[in-house]
């Protein structure tokens, strides 16, 4: 970690700051004390995190594919820092709504970085796509950054194409500008907070809390799972180092150390072991669009260019979300459960 002081009074513009991560991103934010202005659609009408924990953001509610209402508030927030996080973030959606994801993850990019390309003041961009960018071959090894992008279903495609977009805006625009423009590519971030459906952790949470057994859909599967805040400093660390030294612009993946990367079976069982009592979970197999079942990443560039490495490894990782949700799911306050695990997160990430 760089010294936090840096962000103490920074403008910042946050889409999807509405989301899980964009929550975390802007609580993190306002105890650094950044200046925030978020864009996004409105909170999901159920439970949701931002609703839960009210970061202090200026919010604007606005759709990414809205070029002039987003212009309108980016022109307003003047911002020095942009991290562009709206998206169709879901796979299984992507398949039901190809047109939407496209539009929303190229679309959307596009129109963000016209806005930074627009107003001279911005100086460092981030554009967090995901793991799922990369020509997936099935294998053991992880993908590095240099490696074909080419995501197979309509999420990861779209993301791959809002990766090209970034870097034609690099080649085309930021360059000459001075602008510092980096693409994050995560892995499965895991962390209290996601009310997400078909995601895996939410789903251990929820069958837990209602006294129901876990329906696992793909055990086998092999995925870089991270907690929340690890991906949420990786993105504060990128967006500082470039800021001073864009030089270090670029593409970076951010997951667990290689021999991390776990199965949705071994996580169920972590999960379980952490919330205790009678957890169980039972493989059960539902129709489903192809989805890949093997992913790693290769996260060695951003050890080796920026130092970092992840603070939690993923046994913790679990342990955290699992009693995020069981203190919440016991009348627990989700601000006071952020809070203090973002501060025992910084006190872990300085030693």
């Amino acid at each position: 970690m760089k010294k936090l002081s840096f962000w103490e009074g920074k403008r910042v513009f946050v889409t999807g700051h509405t989301g899980f991560k964009g929550s975390w991103l802007c609580k993190t934010l306002e105890t650094v004390g950044a200046e925030v202005t978020g864009y996004a659609l409105e909170p999901s009408s159920g439970s949701n995190l931002y609703d839960l924990c009210k970061p202090a953001v200026i919010s604007v509610i606005g759709d990414i594919r809205d070029f002039d209402t987003l212009s309108a508030a980016f022109s307003k927030a003047n911002p020095e820092i942009v991290i562009h996080m709206a998206a169709q973030p879901l796979v299984i959606d992507s398949y039901k709504m190809p047109r939407y994801t496209y539009d929303v993850n190229v679309m959307g990019t596009v129109n963000l970085l016209e806005c930074a390309r627009l107003y001279g003041n911005v100086k460092s961009v981030l554009n967090v796509t995901t793991d799922k960018v990369y020509f997936n071959l099935e294998r053991e090894s992880g993908y590095s950054e240099g490696e074909k992008l080419c995501g197979s279903d309509p999420y990861s495609n779209s993301k791959s194409c809002s990766e090209h977009v970034t870097s034609a805006y690099v080649w085309s625009y930021f360059g000459q500008a001075s602008v510092a423009v980096s693409t994050a590519r995560s892995g499965n971030v895991i962390g209290g907070g996601d009310f997400s459906a078909n995601r895996l952790v939410p789903d251990c949470a929820d069958s837990l809390a209602r006294g129901e057994v876990i329906k696992v859909r793909n055990p086998e599967s092999v995925r870089p799972y991270i907690h929340v805040l690890d991906t949420v400093f990786a993105y504060l660390l990128i967006v500082e180092s470039q800021y001073s030294d864009p030089s270090v612009a670029g593409a970076y993946n951010i997951g667990p150390v290689a021999d991390e990367c776990v199965t949705n079976q071994d996580l169920v069982d972590m999960f379980c072991d952490a919330w205790g009592g009678e957890a169980k979970w039972k493989h059960v197999p539902v129709e489903t669009p192809p989805e890949s079942k093997l992913l790693k990443l290769d996260c060695s560039r951003i050890e080796s260019v920026l130092g970092w490495r992840p603070k939690w490894d993923t046994l913790r990782a679990v342990r955290e979300a699992a009693e995020w949700y069981s203190e919440y799911y016991q009348d627990g306050s989700a601000d006071v459960i952020m809070l203090r695990q973002i501060e025992g997160f910084m006190e872990d990430a300085v030693q």
